[in-house]
């Protein structure tokens, strides 16, 4: 895993990424591996508000946000890194947090289908793909809808010009060095992100 976010790997990129002006950011990476065109994204304020009452334990997302693609449908996405322990609750109990959000924004807004999208450092899945979908029946209109991306399983080609997913796995990953300098090259929403863990980390201090 890259080692700039390594370190309580939530709590980092969600002081990092949560911000309007950062939302380009999550909107490339949701449409890279969501492949779908974003219109509109906004930030769920519900991660800011509700973290600093949580318990470390359940003090865990990235972002929470509101998307509405180039078709009008509306969907609730949340992004989070995994650790090893009780992974499927983990995934099961992100999800319930963030679909259920949707109640408390007081706006109107409908309840719109809700994905996750987890991050694992760690092989789970028998799938020898690094990024899989499953998809579980519910007895509400929409299915549970969950992804499920395994860094150690990415093996980035060296023979073709990469595409944006390639691009965010081979950062994630931050094994592939030279592989790294090309996509901070090529992809100016990857490099903001660096550029803003690079900042960060130079004012962290120990709490």
């Amino acid at each position: 895993m890259n080692r700039k976010f390594i370190s309580k790997s939530n709590r980092v990129l969600r002081k990092v990424l949560n911000s309007e002006e950062n939302l380009d950011i999550l909107q490339d990476f949701i449409e890279a591996f969501l492949k779908v065109e974003i219109k509109e994204i906004k930030l769920n304020p519900y991660l800011k508000i509700k973290s600093r009452y949580l318990p470390m334990e359940e003090n865990f997302g990235i972002a929470d946000v509101r998307v509405k693609l180039e078709e009008q449908e509306e969907l609730n996405i949340g992004v989070q890194f995994i650790d090893g322990y009780y992974a499927q609750n983990k995934m099961l109990l992100y999800y319930a947090q963030i679909h259920s959000n949707q109640l408390e924004y007081q706006d109107n807004r409908k309840i719109a289908k809700t994905i996750t999208i987890n991050l694992l450092d760690f092989h789970y899945l028998k799938s020898k793909k690094y990024f899989n979908k499953i998809v579980i029946s519910s007895k509400t209109e929409n299915q549970i809808e969950l992804y499920v991306l395994e860094l150690p399983k990415f093996i980035p080609s060296k023979h073709k010009i990469l595409d944006k997913q390639e691009a965010w796995m081979i950062y994630l990953c931050g094994e592939q060095e030279d592989m790294m300098i090309e996509v901070l090259k090529k992809f100016d929403k990857i490099r903001k992100l660096d550029d803003l863990l690079e900042e960060y980390w130079k004012h962290e201090t120990m709490e």
